[in-house]
């Protein structure tokens, strides 16, 4: 038997022990396949589903666009600024809204929060 060391704290085990962690009836680790993965997907995907729909109905065309262009294409504002011939500070603003009075006013994240709320999806 190896030397105790103060770093380094090791518990000896046969390897006996490993090869029982591996038979069919303990499961120790889920597979990525397996039904509790599974349904987080599927419940993923029907949020996803959800947001796709408030996209479409609540937000303006131009707000479709740079959510579009800033979220799934991974543009910069400044680059989205160019495609559709606006200002950084107007993307901004169709993205994220303005403060006013201390408030977040617009903006179509604004929009599609209010919107997920409504529906029982929360967000951080």
């Amino acid at each position: 038997m190896p030397k105790f060391n103060s770093d380094f704290w090791e518990i000896p085990v046969p390897p006996e022990f490993f090869d029982q962690l591996t038979t069919e009836d303990y499961f120790w680790y889920r597979a990525p396949d397996d039904e509790y993965t599974a349904a987080r997907r599927a419940k993923r995907q029907a949020v996803l589903e959800q947001i796709r729909q408030i996209i479409e109905k609540e937000l303006t065309e131009r707000q479709i666009e740079c959510i579009q262009l800033y979220f799934y294409k991974g543009k910069t504002q400044e680059e989205i600024g160019d495609i559709l011939g606006i200002s950084r500070r107007v993307v901004s603003q169709h993205l994220f809204g303005v403060t006013r009075n201390g408030r977040q006013v617009g903006g179509a994240i604004n929009k599609i929060r209010k919107a997920c709320r409504k529906l029982g999806i929360e967000f951080p």
